[in-house]
């Protein structure tokens, strides 16, 4: 064995993980067949199903009032996400049954299409909300940045598996997956959508520590991110004034701070048990986008502490049954892919949480399988069937 076989990562059973599969025979020993289903395969798939069905509930609770005063059912919202839903079922069954061989071996095409789809929405994408982010396909209108966020993952995964042996070399393993990170974040950002950005570059770096780059570019590649992204926002009085709204917001709650501050006034209405559920004002017009964006202000408000508190936990044991899926992955594609997704899906809902709390600035992403959002849903439940298949695969 070489110096080289140390990892830098994350664990100790990450690392083991990572060295066995650098040996040239790893992939050769490992036997196609799948290990039983694990325990955290049986609690992820609770969870997702879980969120998603509450998410249902909550949906139709939050946009029945604002799909009513705008001359249409109540239904209309609840109707849309139960057709998502639908769809994001079979994703995760496909996410579930996809060969890690086959899901490899078109890592280029879906990149590609990804690309494709983040180009085509600047020249032909609805404008919703100041954002040009989706494109219509008949009555369905779907938002590549979503999917990109999909794609990014498998490829970084794909990539940092192919050149285990060579993590040392910068070259060839971080900076093409931040080549590949910087032209979807300069699409992204022509939406624009700094929020979806966050969550790509967390993916992206996410994977590459787990893969076990060397700390110090990747502790480097982080403070630029977080530089370029500071620019990006001091650089326009709007967006400086937008993001850094929450650092002030008894000042701002009739401005820029309106529908945080609301937010925060249904939050507290809602103590320890909520108004009950329906039983919301904040959505009567009070508080802007309450089925999407500030979903989970409704939620503390109607269901009050304790609902905030099982949505929380339920995330936090989301992650935890996430890291412990990629620690006993079967090969070293498995970890990050499993590793990648947890990432994703945590960093989100943290940032969601916490722009709809006013602890941090406010960035218009969803809450994973719980907002309203068709293009959301869709690729979470996917991103949720690929972590199942790796679960399901684990080493027991």
């Amino acid at each position: 064995m070489t110096a080289r076989t140390t990892v830098v990562g994350p664990g100790a059973e990450l690392a083991a993980v990572a060295a066995r599969s650098r040996h040239p025979t790893a992939r050769a020993r490992a036997k196609p067949m799948r290990a039983p289903a694990t325990v955290q395969y049986f609690g992820i798939l609770f969870i997702v199903v879980l969120l998603t069905l509450f998410g249902l509930v909550m949906v139709l609770s939050a946009s029945s009032v604002s799909a009513i005063h705008s001359g249409r059912s109540g239904w209309t919202y609840f109707i849309k996400q139960s057709t998502w839903t639908v769809l994001g079922a079979i994703a995760l069954v496909i996410g579930m049954k996809v060969r890690e061989r086959f899901l490899r071996r078109v890592v280029p095409l879906i990149l590609a299409g990804t690309f494709v789809m983040l180009i085509a929405v600047l020249f032909g994408g609805n404008r919703i909300n100041g954002a040009r982010a989706w494109l219509n396909f008949g009555s369905f209108a779907v938002q590549p940045a979503e999917l990109a966020k999909l794609a990014l993952v498998i490829y970084t995964a794909d990539l940092f598996a192919r050149r285990a042996d060579r993590m040392h070399e910068v070259r060839a393993t971080l900076w093409p997956a931040l080549v590949v990170l910087g032209m979807a974040s300069i699409l992204v950002m022509a939406q624009p959508d700094l929020g979806t950005v966050i969550v790509m570059t967390s993916i992206v770096l996410a994977v590459a520590f787990v893969g076990g780059s060397p700390l110090v570019p990747l502790a480097g590649t982080t403070m630029a991110a977080g530089l370029i992204a500071a620019f990006f926002v001091l650089s326009a009085q709007y967006r400086r004034d937008r993001w850094l709204v929450f650092l002030r917001l008894s000042q701002n709650r009739n401005g820029l701070g309106w529908q945080v501050w609301q937010s925060l006034v249904g939050i507290a209405s809602g103590g320890l048990t909520g108004v009950g559920l329906g039983a919301s004002k904040a959505k009567w017009g009070y508080l802007p986008e309450a089925h999407t964006d500030f979903i989970f202000a409704i939620i503390a408000e109607e269901l009050g502490l304790i609902g905030v508190i099982v949505v929380v936990v339920m995330f936090v044991l989301l992650g935890v049954l996430g890291i412990q899926v990629a620690s006993r992955a079967q090969d070293r594609f498995q970890m990050l892919l499993a590793g990648g997704i947890t990432a994703w899906l945590l960093v989100q809902a943290i940032i969601n949480i916490g722009g709809v709390t006013g602890m941090m600035p406010l960035t218009g992403l969803t809450l994973p399988f719980v907002s309203f959002g068709g293009s959301s849903l869709l690729v979470s439940m996917a991103a949720a069937g690929l972590l199942l298949n790796v679960a399901r695969a684990s080493v027991p």
